[in-house]
């Protein structure tokens, strides 16, 4: 029986990773994306050796009109993978009102809203499984990100409340929280300051998307049938 997964933020380093790991897995994609049209392009082509089905959907999700388009475009839906995000490097006292709405709409408020419009068609299916990719922010919080940091944690709350909401319908609601990955969203460093980070990371090195992909497959699958409400770190120990 086929398998369809939603993944927002799919033009993404880390959002492309987890859609290659799920086909690889078997399951044909509804491909999220915003302004990254080469993103999306590029990974579709590098998806074409699974032999899936892909179906990219373009929407802003900051904006109503943006979630409406993605619940109009989703059929049969078994798992939904929120990864789209945009980190806010600021102080709070620099960070201006547009900032903060934008950055509780786009990691919060929406993927609120496109969960309660797709949660009918997970419930018609009798099960499937909820992942967020939120953030080692999100759970204690880094000063100059204290706006991300609080959305991160929204989702994470809302996850864990959630699981207990859809627990019995056959549907697991879980998290993803990596910690620092090799993206390109930490370009902004230094080579001093990556040094830095990695000396504190207790295995030494940042994190790939790849294994982000990992962590969402294996939260996805029937190994992980007894899973839910859970936070799955990977941080490599930088906070346990």
């Amino acid at each position: 029986m086929s398998k369809w997964a939603l993944i927002t933020g799919a033009s993404g380093e880390i959002g492309s990773a987890i859609a290659k790991t799920l086909a690889k897995e078997g399951y044909h994609l509804y491909l999220h994306y915003f302004q990254n049209q080469k993103g999306i392009e590029t990974l579709l082509q590098e998806l074409e050796e699974f032999n899936q089905e892909y179906i990219p959907i373009q929407a802003d999700l900051s904006k109503e009109d943006g979630m409406d388009r993605i619940a109009e475009s989703i059929f049969q839906l078994d798992a939904l993978v929120f990864c789209a995000g945009k980190e806010l490097n600021k102080l709070l006292i620099d960070t201006n009102r547009v900032e903060i709405d934008f950055s509780v709409h786009l990691h919060l408020s929406s993927p609120i809203k496109v969960t309660q419009a797709l949660l009918p068609k997970l419930y018609k299916q009798g099960k499937g499984s909820i992942v967020f990719i939120a953030s080692i922010w999100g759970e204690i919080g880094a000063a100059v990100e204290t706006v991300y940091s609080a959305v991160k944690g929204g989702q994470i709350a809302f996850a864990k409340a959630l699981s207990k909401e859809v627990a019995r319908s056959g549907i697991r609601v879980n998290v993803v929280s990596p910690g620092v990955i090799q993206t390109r969203m930490n370009e902004f460093l230094t080579e001093e300051e990556k040094a830095d980070l990695e000396y504190e990371i207790a295995l030494g090195r940042m994190g790939t998307p790849e294994e982000v992909g990992d962590a969402v497959a294996f939260l996805l699958s029937e190994k992980a049938s007894y899973i839910t409400g859970e936070v799955l770190k990977v941080n490599g120990g930088l906070f346990t």
